[in-house]
């Protein structure tokens, strides 16, 4: 059950007053925070009591397992690959009558499928979610060794219909829904986001089949699966994502929303047919790891506050521009939400809409039907805006229709694809948009790249040798006592050395200078050094400031400025 059914619970039982439920779900939304934490913070209800609650409207009980200790023999009524898959812990055996932990226990569903998987009744209780995951994690061990069961199960004995080429629609539907495949599925979406993954890759080629996942911008391997059951996995998302599973020869596009860890989790997912069967890749949009606030950015002080006065601009443009998977859309977000208010119309068009956020207007782009971003831009100039985003201008027509609603009273933000911040001007002009309508809205380009930040729990100091500082521009005289760090790699950050990622920033502020520039169509290294003149940061400065706080290394500086 999502948020809002689980908060109907409390309102049913007197705990909650209706008129508050919005503002509630907006800060769970906004928060990323659970349900129950959020409830607590409101002072409505204890941790235990929002438990016994939630008890009491199914007719069972509350338990603390914060010292629980299993009976011997009980874990192994339950499997591991069943646990790990339905969140679930055995507390005792009467009867015949399994007693079992849920961590989502308002889902009948798996009350059913633990009664056939184990062949008992089995009586749901509730207990605290994390109490729940640290059982399960102690006494069945990670997701790793769950997969690993999974993988030796579905490598001996169950066999699947090869390439699938003569199977017909019922046969692929059987096979993405064996109980193997189900749980595989799922453990491999858990382990993914467990690990901060942004990204899930499936790949087929001629002899193996391989899942990668991304974290902090770098691709890892898992333990592949046998080559075999390529099908009934991709299958299997198809079907989680409402895909036509017997379509393999165009691609598709869908999305999957689910429980994970005792949070929603959304899936974007994306099929692309290719040589050896269908490749499928799966953004990972999950509100609890993505900060929407401009505080959590980490943007140098400067640029925060212009910021804070240019989305507060009651017309203009503002553009952010990076490469693809820099944080364009983040950045926006944390802008829009900065200036969402009760006095202000926030329209957005997106393609796909990545994250709802309460209280502003999002429309999703469906090319297929005719409705692109020049369509929907010009829709919301009868729609009574005061700001829009435009998720991205890809041509002239999108972005004269942007200028043309800054020149008539709104602000517009929206994202471009360039490498710094003075190219974006030159982009739209060979778009074919004139300069002195560029001059005349443009307000303010920001361009910014991700770079990873050194793990705090292993971070180590270094002398940089002098060919590299050379590779930054710098002399040992220049950098003096200033004090250098590298991840020596532990248990925390898988040995990377890094952990998560943080921005690193230029501003061009669009001030006269740069205007006349803008009229003349100088050339972007023009503008480029005008702005470095006018006092501009570029991206290797802000990553060398943020080389010196010992935020990361020269190494991410290097390869992304």
């Amino acid at each position: 059950m999502n948020a809002r059914q689980t908060l109907s619970i409390f309102v049913e039982q007197g705990i909650v007053d209706p008129t508050v439920v919005d503002d509630i779900l907006q800060e769970v939304s906004a928060t990323g925070k659970t349900l129950c934490d959020v409830l607590v913070d409101y002072q409505a209800v204890t941790e235990e009591g929002y438990y016994q609650s939630i008890a009491n409207a199914i007719g069972t009980e509350f338990v603390n397992l914060k010292d629980f200790t299993p009976p011997v023999g009980l874990v192994k009524m339950l499997p591991a690959g069943l646990a790990q898959l339905h969140r679930a812990f055995p507390l005792g055996l009467e009867d015949n009558i399994l007693q079992v932990a849920l961590i989502d226990p308002l889902n009948p569903q798996t009350i059913e499928d633990l009664r056939f998987a184990i062949g008992k009744d089995v009586h749901p209780v509730v207990a605290p979610i994390y109490q729940i995951e640290d059982l399960i994690k102690k006494h069945y061990g990670s997701d790793a060794a769950s997969l690993d069961a999974i993988l030796a199960e579905l490598g001996g004995g169950i066999q699947f219909g090869g390439e699938g080429k003569n199977l017909d629609i019922k046969e692929i539907e059987n096979e993405a829904n064996a109980a193997p495949i189900i749980r595989y599925v799922d453990l491999v979406l858990a382990q993914a986001i467990q690990d901060r993954a942004s990204d899930i890759h499936f790949e087929p080629f001629e002899t193996e089949f391989k899942i990668r996942y991304r974290v902090d911008g770098a691709l890892y391997e898992m333990a592949p699966p046998p080559r075999h059951l390529a099908n009934p996995v991709i299958s299997r998302v198809k079907v989680m994502s409402s895909l036509n599973i017997a379509e393999r020869r165009i691609p598709q596009d869908g999305r999957i929303q689910t429980m994970i860890a005792g949070r929603t989790v959304d899936l974007r997912v994306s099929t692309l047919p290719t040589q050896f069967g269908e490749s499928v890749v799966l953004r990972v949009l999950d509100r609890s790891t993505v900060k929407l606030e401009m505080e959590a950015l980490g943007m140098p002080d400067n640029i925060y506050n212009y910021l804070l006065k240019t989305i507060q601009m009651p017309n203009g443009i503002f553009i952010v521009t990076g490469p693809t998977g820099s944080g364009k859309t983040t950045t926006l977000y944390a802008c829009l939400n900065k200036i969402n208010t009760v006095d202000s119309k926030v329209l957005t068009a997106e393609d796909p809409v990545e994250y709802e956020i309460e209280g502003i207007i999002q429309v999703p782009i469906q090319e297929a039907i005719g409705l692109n971003f020049a369509r929907v831009l010009r829709a919301f100039l009868r729609q009574d805006p005061d700001r829009i985003m435009v998720g991205e201008t890809r041509d002239v027509e999108t972005a004269q229709i942007a200028i043309q609603a800054s020149l008539t009273g709104h602000l517009v933000l929206t994202t471009l694809h360039t490498n710094d911040a003075p190219g974006a001007v030159t982009r739209l002009i060979d778009m074919g948009v004139e300069p002195f309508l560029i001059s005349a809205s443009l307000e303010a380009v920001l361009g910014q790249r991700l770079i990873r930040r050194v793990c705090g729990v292993c971070r180590l100091p270094y002398e940089p040798s002098e060919s590299v500082l050379a590779q930054l521009g710098l002399t040992p005289q220049e950098i003096g006592d200033k004090s250098f760090y590298y991840g020596g790699g532990c248990d925390v950050c898988n040995n990377t050395g890094y952990r998560g990622r943080k921005g690193i920033y230029e501003l061009l502020d669009i001030t006269d200078p740069l205007r006349q520039l803008i009229n003349e169509r100088a050339p972007s290294v023009v503008m480029k050094q005008k702005a470095i003149e006018l006092g501009m940061d570029t991206l290797r400065q802000d990553g060398l400031r943020s080389i010196y706080l010992g935020e990361t290394t020269i190494e991410e500086v290097l390869k992304y400025t």
